[in-house]
């Protein structure tokens, strides 16, 4: 852990936020701080930024209600930049959008280059069931319903434990991505989301910690 003292604010005290979804991985805005506005996100868990327009501190959902909850602040080598982790309450954009970066004003695209997220595949997956596609497996699925998919979901299971028990690693990660994608066309069908797989998880860990700080302190039940 590093001392708000060692960061490297510029010549206007501020320094660049990063904020990035802790479930999606994606960036939802670019901000800044300067150390009081570090400071209290640091006291109060939530984004509190500096608004250059404006001229004041800014806690992030205030007006709005879609406060930041922040998981953790990184920052860079040189200490003169900020990755803020954050669990979000609603939209990340003062227009609305999810991040300030869905916008569609892309300055470049690659063709051979494709970018992947569970949560791409995942609105993939709800706009087949949504927008049914003739000769779409995603589709074929939805329409067969649950029995079907959870049919899926045994078999490629037994697949994943086939190829482990072969030892045969790059046959085991093509199963076990056969498993995750009808686990996520379970998932929309059951209206789960990622998030609610993230703070399932997170619980658990919140747990597990608590386990284990009882464990050190000889408290734990048997």
């Amino acid at each position: 852990m590093i001392n708000i003292d060692e960061l490297k604010f510029d010549e206007k005290g501020l320094i660049p936020a990063i904020v990035v979804d802790s479930i999606t991985k994606k960036v939802l805005t670019l901000a800044y701080m300067n150390k009081e506005s570090l400071k209290i996100s640091i006291e109060k868990g939530l984004t509190c930024f500096w608004s250059r327009s404006r001229q004041e501190l800014w806690l992030k959902g205030e007006t709005s209600g879609n406060y930041q909850h922040i998981c953790s602040i990184t920052a860079d080598c040189d200490k003169d930049a900020l990755v803020v982790v954050v669990d979000k309450d609603g939209p990340a954009c003062h227009k609305g959008t999810d991040s300030c970066f869905d916008n569609g004003n892309e300055v470049y695209q690659s063709e051979d280059r494709h970018e992947f997220s569970y949560e791409g595949l995942l609105e993939l997956i709800r706009g087949r069931k949504i927008d049914k596609k003739e000769g779409s497996y995603t589709t074929y699925l939805f329409e067969k319903g649950l029995d079907k998919i959870l049919k899926k979901v045994g078999e490629e299971s037994t697949e994943v434990i086939v190829a482990a028990k072969n030892n045969d690693k790059a046959e085991t990660i093509y199963e076990i991505c056969d498993l995750a994608y009808h686990t996520m066309v379970l998932m929309v069908e059951m209206g789960i989301s990622l998030e609610d797989i993230h703070k399932e998880l997170a619980s658990r860990h919140v747990i597990d910690h608590k386990v284990k700080q009882e464990k050190m302190g000889g408290t734990v039940k048997q």
